[in-house]
């Protein structure tokens, strides 16, 4: 029996036990519902998961297994066994909504287990080809060295400063363009703006978190980086490259505006209504109170907002593709090409290339130093964050 035919017929009895166990037990009490230990709809759904999970459990473990011939027979026996043992104990003195919470609860373990399990994959599998990196390539090479130059023929040279220099130097351009614009955009939304105004204004600004970044590389490509070489590089004689640190770091900035307009804009609205009066009742102008009230006390939640932003602008990988170009170097100049971690990670897995080979397997190394720094700040943004909230919950 076929996979599909067979998961069809699981869905199928789980279709006719939601209506049928509320059918049988309403047929045993009649119109006196008031002896049933649930409501009837409990029935239905106890019945349905008791029918769902031993079904998800065959289906994962035959795929975990490799299936086999019979797979699609035993995904319909155990559908069929759970169905009929769940209709068999349908009765108006079965506590169904306690059983069926007893259910949900399994799942939502189930799906935090799968979170779980695959956060500590991943970085098993980065941890495991990193370590056959480094069994062939130095390491103090590989975090000091400041040239950047692989050769699949060998004699590479595999520095990762030259890319983490990029990385951070992006990053502080897109910061640096993104964290005043959004921060003065959410204290106009928090603190100054009508209702009606708010209501455009914050979904019109959160659009741009749902461009694609394929679409802002092209963007920094075609737009950004010619006009930032025709008016400001070639005439002040710093470059004559569209590619370059500025464009990217500009076009990465516009990206991150939302996410600090957002995440300040929440932050600045849970501050304290009496905090705000108290200081506008001392004689304080709206102005004042921004800076000196509202603006201290949110600052903590705000710094956990720009960090977050931060570990968004470390990981991009399409803008820089295309607006900063692929050159590895150490350089001050915002107008030259540069690269990226992320950039350097695609690059060396692109291709017929040898996975046993130092060029190939330092992009997992590229991969787990990426994840130590973005984990890093994530951790230390959230800690920030939470630890503002619980001053005022």
């Amino acid at each position: 029996m076929s996979i599909s035919l067979s998961l069809l017929i699981a869905l199928s009895l789980m279709i006719i036990g939601f209506y049928a166990a509320p059918a049988k037990v309403r047929a045993s009490v009649g119109s006196d519902q008031r002896q049933l230990a649930a409501l009837l709809r409990q029935y239905g759904l106890n019945t349905a998961l008791s029918v769902l999970i031993p079904t998800i459990a065959v289906v994962i473990g035959g795929a975990l297994a490799g299936g086999g011939g019979l797979f699609g027979w035993l995904i319909v026996i155990v559908a069929g066994v759970a169905f009929m043992t769940a209709m068999l104990r349908v009765s108006p003195q079965q506590r169904a909504r306690t059983e069926a919470e007893a259910w949900i609860k399994l799942i939502l373990i189930g799906a935090s287990v799968i979170a779980i399990l695959t956060t500590v994959g991943i970085v098993l599998s980065m941890l495991f080809e990193t370590r056959n990196f480094f069994a062939q390539y130095s390491w103090s090479d590989f975090f000091f060295s400041a040239e950047w130059s692989p050769n699949f023929r060998g004699d590479s040279a595999l520095g990762i400063i030259p890319l983490l220099w990029g990385t951070l130097y992006i990053s502080f351009i897109a910061l640096l363009f993104a964290v005043p614009i959004g921060l003065f955009a959410a204290i106009y939304l928090s603190e100054y703006a009508g209702r009606r105004m708010r209501c455009v204004a914050k979904p019109a600004i959160e659009i741009l978190a749902g461009i694609p970044t394929i679409v802002y590389g092209l963007f920094a490509l075609i737009t950004v980086g010619p006009v930032l070489r025709d008016y400001f590089a070639s005439p002040m004689g710093f470059g004559d490259s569209a590619s370059s640190v500025m464009t990217a770091g500009l076009v990465m900035g516009i990206m991150l505006i939302p996410f600090v307009s957002s995440l300040s804009d929440d932050i600045i609205n849970a501050v304290p209504q009496a905090m705000r009066d108290g200081s506008l009742g001392l004689g304080a102008t709206k102005s004042e109170t921004i800076r000196q009230v509202v603006i201290p006390a949110a600052l903590p939640g705000i710094v956990g907002a720009v960090l977050l932003a931060a570990s968004r602008a470390i990981g991009e990988t399409m803008i820089v593709v295309l607006g900063a170009g692929a050159a590895a170097r150490l350089s001050l100049n915002p107008f030259e090409a540069m690269t990226t971690v992320t950039v350097k990670i695609v690059s060396q897995l692109t291709g017929d290339t040898d996975f046993a080979s130092p060029e190939t397997l330092v992009a997992f190394a590229l991969c787990l130093t990426l994840f130590v720094i973005t984990l890093g700040l994530n951790v230390f943004a959230l800690f920030i964050v939470r630890k503002y909230r619980e001053q005022y919950e």
